[in-house]
């Protein structure tokens, strides 16, 4: 017999019910969230081998307990939590929230829906995704210890240091620094630290860049042969995009990345406006690309000197350049995906 099993994760606990092609529960289970999840599960469900699991936000709260099941080699779909809570409501003929309830309306809509998207292991997007998050977490930390440094050597060294300062030159001036009060000597400490607390981020961007090249390189992606994309433009871009084939066309990928503008005529005058919506960290790597395309002699320039000539001004020329690179970033992972399924 062919079922659907719908679930309802939650951070303590899961709740899974069964139902057949007719809609009708078989049966219900609710399971702790530990270790053996997925082993209760299935010994649960093995009465039903033609079964298919739907997880509700397979790509949020139920993110590990379908990874899982897809890794032991079970069938799972990811259902939208608006969908399910649609189907509560609305066509389920049980609009009570409790989770058994909300189950049930999982696997309903998984039902009535045969073009959900189904789970796969974690990709290459993904392991991207996180890795760039954690190199810029990193930057970011850098960063800011790097501005309280410089707060400290203002009250420390007549003029402070550079803005532009290197980890030795920071050694050496703190190094000369004679402290003549006790609060200048624990100020002194307190900058020693931080400056140690800076050697230690550097350390690890340089480990964290270092995974992520090896991770870039394994994807075998064509986006580093676009002048402007360098390692973390091409995994950030991979990583915020994941599977390509969701977007119908280059223009459906430009409005999630916010590259397609919105018309902002009046009368004869025809304008378009910044759009300021979609995947702002998408929106903000083509945007590296755009810049950097444009401090060269290269197509992205010359495109962007004809808008120039065309009558528009700086910020419209940098969106339409944007507009165009979106295009071609669409058609390389394209490409990139077609060529990974052959």
């Amino acid at each position: 017999m062919n079922v659907m099993i719908g679930i309802d994760p939650h951070k303590a606990s899961h709740t899974a019910v069964v139902i057949d092609n007719t809609e009708c529960v078989l049966d219900e289970l609710r399971v702790r969230a530990c270790s053996k999840q997925t082993d209760q599960l299935r010994a649960w469900a093995a009465p039903f081998p033609d079964r298919v699991w739907a997880i509700e936000s397979a790509r949020g709260l139920g993110y590990l307990l379908a990874q899982q099941l897809v890794a032991a080699g079970e069938t799972v779909v990811d259902v939208p939590p608006v969908m399910s809570t649609r189907t509560r409501l609305l066509g389920s003929g049980k609009a009570q929230k409790n989770d058994p309830n909300d189950a049930r309306s999982v696997a309903i809509a998984a039902l009535r829906h045969d073009a959900l998207g189904r789970v796969v292991l974690d990709d290459h997007a993904r392991v991207l995704k996180l890795l760039v998050k954690r190199h810029r977490d990193l930057g970011r930390l850098k960063n800011k210890t790097a501005c309280r440094l410089h707060a400290l050597l203002m009250e420390l060294e007549p003029g402070g240091m550079a803005k532009e300062m290197t980890v030795t030159r920071a050694n050496e001036i703190l190094d000369r620094i004679e402290p003549a009060t006790q609060m200048t000597e624990h100020r002194l400490a307190v900058a020693c630290e931080t400056l140690a607390d800076i050697e230690h981020y550097e350390t690890q961007m340089k480990a964290s860049l270092k995974r992520l090249r090896s991770a870039v390189a394994a994807s075998g992606t064509s986006l580093v042969d676009i002048r402007g994309v360098g390692v973390v433009v091409a995994a950030m871009i991979i990583g915020q995009t994941g599977d390509i084939s969701r977007f119908a066309s280059a223009g459906h990928f430009a409005s999630y990345n916010a590259t397609a503008p919105i018309e902002a005529s009046s009368g004869e005058n025809k304008r378009h406006r910044l759009n300021q919506r979609g995947n702002r960290q998408l929106n903000w790597a083509i945007h590296v690309v755009a810049i950097t395309q444009l401090r060269q002699p290269c197509a992205g320039r010359e495109y962007y000197d004809r808008k120039r000539a065309e009558g528009k001004n700086s910020k419209e020329a940098i969106r339409a350049l944007k507009r165009q690179l979106s295009n071609v970033i669409y058609r390389s992972l394209l490409a990139d995906a077609r060529r990974l399924e052959q």
